[in-house]
């Protein structure tokens, strides 16, 4: 690799005695990391609901730096490639394979483009084709493969635009397309640098609240909303297999095409002016309209008005219809769903919100359908006369159930499950799907049953589990569990409930996860369908466990621990230097906190989201180790952040001493985002590590000052909490090694790199030992390989000089 390709610029304090900058070109990692990071990934599996044909989606392991090196443009919380006319951040397919279930070798599709870019891979109604675009470097093309010949064919030049998302959508009979193209006459886009303009950026706040997250890439000025009206608007029109184009309707900004599941209406939704300065496009106004196939309007469902301003609160939701959809079980019957608090969560009422029905062709009025106590989540539509609808409420972590009768309006439902949904080992599962004569996904019932899939979380470990449930009754029969203690299985689907066969996935910590036909009524071994091989032979003799531990106040707590291969867990004649890497999450009661999703038995999947890397290195590892933060009854998480934090790294070392295996004076603590936020006040407010590695990280909370990951209160009603809870606030008492990393173009809301560059200017002021590396080109996650080879060699070197 060239490693003259970009200089980064380091900023360093207090770990080295030159100057403050380091000209350096990217380095690469030992080789004991660098062959663990340098593989090639397997493909994405898609099994069609006929269960004929398998899709291989081929991705490359990573980006190149050169990809991340385009022309971008940010509006509106958009990033798109002004050229290309997709999103700037799109993972592309690099080649596509199909094979029969029943099969044996991969088909290679003929016709593919020359180095595909592929993306938005969309299934036709009868699941005999697949459309897709490919990027080129001047715009977006349409394809479509067959899998009878296997075979790719062009449709449109680079004309197609998906500066909003998926530009396509099949039309029922699977041989014609509705795609979003761009206009002949489009306008130059503007350069806001060069742009003269006629006054000044006026914002107006007229007394109401309007508390709302800190966003980024929003509109600025009217040259933005030129470009971002520019860039966003296109034409609709049917393209059929063999390429001809028939324009359906005019230009606009369409954001949303979905046809009937009859395919007899098209339900579309357009943004609509005046634009905000401070949201974004998803609360721009917005109208959607039912139109016939002939395009011609049939009725105006709703217009929604501009939101920039909400109640404030997670289950906050605007006034008027909302989450409007297409009935799945039924031809052509829409529904939608409105608040009845106004959608403000302070307001008690016996019912949050209200569902409706409209029946084509849309000439009467809306039918009340049935009521949440909850706040609305979703409907999965059955036949005819069954249907469950999910309710749910943050405060309470509360999740319900039900099932309803949709041909009796008004009836009352009856509840199926009611539960704290972070209490995982309760979890019942999720309701079983399958596709109907319309190609939309139902209920799969079947003698008077509905069956759900469950994760099987106990105290015990993972047993995934396959129920059915009785409508009449409502009494649960269990029909499978997993029995595996040295496997890791997991349900995927239930292929065929008359034969009893099931689609799983089977891995272990040494086998890749393969996927494979379990069959429920025959005492045989499930039939594999997938060899795809280790990637990482060279640690697949380490040691793997998950541990349970408790801390103080009696949590429990785990983590999942690697020792290097060959470590002598008896004799334990060398203490090893521990890292820890873990990521905080909010409970609202110690039972749920301490409950643990972790599988010994998941393969080994060695990344730059964890420090497994540097089990090769002599290290020992406590990856994805528990730290939940817990506020009960009306005590909020957050009230006492710090000192939960600092209980649980107490615990997590104090467990990994007891075992014997490691020194305690060696040990560093990482995460990324939020994880970085934990590291930082770890390192702050604890003399337990040696050094802390913290990425893409949040560090000054008043930057966020209406609300952070799940905190619901702003600056002004908690000072104290957001004070107390930022690094920055304290950074004079940082005084423990750390390195400080992030992506130059983060766009995560309140993570944004200003953040971790204003951290490290108070720590260079204060004396505060770090050392800071903004990655090129990147955003919250890290993609090029440049880059991620760069960041291991940068921690490796890191731990190396304050560990070992």
């Amino acid at each position: 690799m060239k490693k003259n390709l970009l200089i980064l610029f380091i900023t360093i304090m207090g770990i080295t005695n030159i100057k403050a900058q380091e000209n350096l070109t990217y380095q690469l990692p030992p080789e004991s990391i660098l062959q663990l990071a340098d593989y090639q990934r397997a493909p994405t599996v898609t099994i069609d609901s006929h269960k004929k044909y398998m899709l291989l989606s081929y991705h490359d392991t990573y980006k190149s730096l050169d990809d991340l090196n385009q022309q971008e443009i940010s509006l509106a919380g958009l990033r798109v490639n002004p050229v290309t006319n997709i999103s700037s951040s799109m993972s592309y397919i690099s080649n596509l394979k199909i094979r029969k279930v029943s099969g044996d070798e991969p088909i290679q599709i003929k016709g593919l483009p020359a180095k595909p870019r592929i993306a938005y891979l969309t299934w036709s109604p009868d699941e005999t084709k697949v459309a897709f675009t490919h990027t080129t470097a001047e715009g977006l093309e349409l394809w479509v493969m067959d899998f009878a010949t296997a075979q790719a064919t062009r449709l449109t030049e680079a004309v197609a635009n998906a500066n909003l998302g998926n530009p396509l959508n099949w039309y029922r009979d699977s041989r014609t397309l509705l795609v979003r193209l761009i206009p002949g006459n489009r306008p130059a886009l503007i350069d806001p640098k060069k742009a003269l303009p006629a006054g000044p950026t006026i914002s107006v706040s007229d007394g109401s609240k309007a508390q709302n997250r800190t966003y980024q890439d929003l509109l600025k000025n009217p040259s933005d909303e030129a470009n971002f009206i520019a860039l966003t608007t296109a034409e609709l029109y049917k393209v059929d297999l063999n390429g001809n184009k028939t324009l359906f309707k005019s230009a606009d900004i369409y954001a949303g095409e979905n046809f009937s599941p009859n395919g007899q209406y098209l339900l579309i939704n357009t943004i609509q002016k005046p634009f905000s300065y401070i949201v974004p496009l998803s609360r721009f106004p917005q109208r959607y309209v039912i139109y016939d196939l002939n395009g011609k309007e049939v009725k105006t469902v709703t217009e929604v008005p501009l939101t920039e301003v909400l109640p404030k609160g997670f289950m906050a939701v605007r006034k008027g219809k909302r989450n409007l959809n297409w009935r799945s079980d039924v031809p052509s019957t829409l529904f939608f769903v409105e608040a009845l608090d106004e959608g403000d969560p302070k307001k008690e009422t016996e019912f949050r919100d209200a569902v409706y029905t409209w029946k084509a062709p849309f000439d009467k009025k809306p039918e009340l359908l049935i009521k949440s106590n909850l706040r609305f989540s979703h409907i999965i539509w059955g036949y005819a006369t069954t249907a469950v609808l999910q309710d749910e409420w943050y405060d309470t972590r509360q999740v319900k159930s039900y099932l309803f009768d949709p041909s009796k309006p008004g009836a009352a439902p009856r509840v199926v499950s009611d539960r704290n949904y972070q209490d995982v080992y309760s979890d019942p599962g999720d309701f079983e799907t399958r596709k109907n004569e319309y190609g939309k996904y139902i209920l799969t019932i079947d003698n008077n049953r509905i069956f759900r899939i469950g994760d099987g979380f106990t105290p015990k470990g993972q047993f995934p589990f396959i129920d059915e449930l009785n409508l009449r009754t409502l009494k649960t029969k269990r029909l499978y569990q997993s029995v595996y203690t040295d496997k890791m299985e997991e349900i995927f689907d239930i292929m065929d409930v008359t034969k009893g066969e099931v689609l799983v996935r089977i891995q272990s910590k040494n086998e890749y996860p393969n996927y494979y036909i379990r069959n429920l009524k025959k005492r045989i071994a499930p039939l594999q369908l997938t060899y795809f091989p280790n990637p990482f032979e060279s640690i697949k003799n380490v040691y793997k466990e998950l541990i349970k531990y408790k801390r103080a106040d009696g949590v429990e707590l785990s983590g999942t621990l690697y020792l290097p291969a060959g470590y002598d867990r008896k004799a334990k004649n060398e203490k090893l230097p521990l890292l820890i890497w873990a990521y905080p999450a909010e409970y609202k009661d110690k039972n749920s906190a301490g409950q643990s999703t972790a599988n010994p038995n998941e393969f080994t999947f060695p990344y730059y989201g964890s420090f497994v890397y540097w089990v090769t290195r002599g290290y020992a590892i406590l990856d994805d180790a528990a730290f939940p933060v817990v506020g009960e009854g009306k005590t909020e998480p957050n009230d006492s952040f710090i000192e939960q934090l600092v209980s649980n790294a107490k615990a997590a070392i104090d467990a990994m001493d007891s075992l014997g295996y490691i020194d305690r004076t060696k040990v560093a603590v990482g995460g990324h985002s939020y994880g970085a936020f934990m590291t930082a006040n770890l390192l702050t407010h604890s003399d337990l590590f040696a050094c802390g590695i913290a990425r893409s990280g949040a560090y000054n909370r008043t930057l966020t000052p209406f609300g952070f990951q799940s905190e619901q209160r702003n600056y002004w009603e908690a000072p104290e909490v957001y004070d107390a809870m930022s690094p920055f606030m304290h950074a004079d008492k940082m005084k423990t090694p750390m390195l400080l990393v992030h992506g130059e173009a983060d766009n995560n809301p309140g993570t944004f790199t200003l953040q971790t560059e204003r951290y490290f200017q108070a720590l260079k002021g204060l004396g505060g030992p770090a050392r800071m590396v903004i990655l090129p080109k990147e955003q919250h996650s890290y993609v090029a390989r440049e880059n991620i080879l760069h960041l291991l060699w940068e921690q490796d070197q890191f731990l190396e000089k304050y560990l070992k």
